[in-house]
């Protein structure tokens, strides 16, 4: 009976475990059914994004889909950053290691900032080298 109990925790954790992965392959696939609309897309835990022409939809992964969609246009941005924990990096010389990594939208006409949040460094640099060139070429 002793043993048992000892595999009890064990078996608690290979359902938590289970039921994570089940969760996280919904909202993958709740997400490659959103990212068919898009030009380009990308999912992390933190954001999906997705880039039709000039528009830019970003919201929250969920397992129905994501939510929170906000939508806005390259053409009224007025300055990209790329930001980890909260200060401003260059994208040609990257730390190794960050926290909160997101990429900052400045408005031209309002003080609105809008920051979509990213899991690795890597994958924000591209994105934003991405997205700088695409407003660079539309000016």
């Amino acid at each position: 009976m002793e043993r048992g109990l000892l595999w009890l925790p064990l078996l608690a954790v290979f359902i938590g475990l289970a039921w994570s992965g089940w969760n996280e392959y919904q909202k993958l696939e709740a997400y490659q059914a959103w990212a068919t609309n898009f030009d380009k897309a990308k999912y992390d835990i933190y954001a999906v994004l997705g880039l039709k022409e000039a528009d830019l939809t970003w919201g929250k992964p969920t397992r129905k889909g994501p939510i929170n969609l906000q939508t806005f246009s390259l053409n009224e941005v007025g300055s990209l950053g790329l930001f980890v924990d909260n200060q401003a990096i260059d994208p040609n010389i990257p730390p190794e290691k960050g926290k909160a990594i997101a990429l900052e939208f400045r408005f031209k006409d309002s003080a609105k900032i809008v920051q979509i949040p990213f899991t690795e460094i890597s994958l924000a640099v591209r994105w934003y080298n991405y997205l700088q060139s695409l407003m660079q070429s539309t000016l």
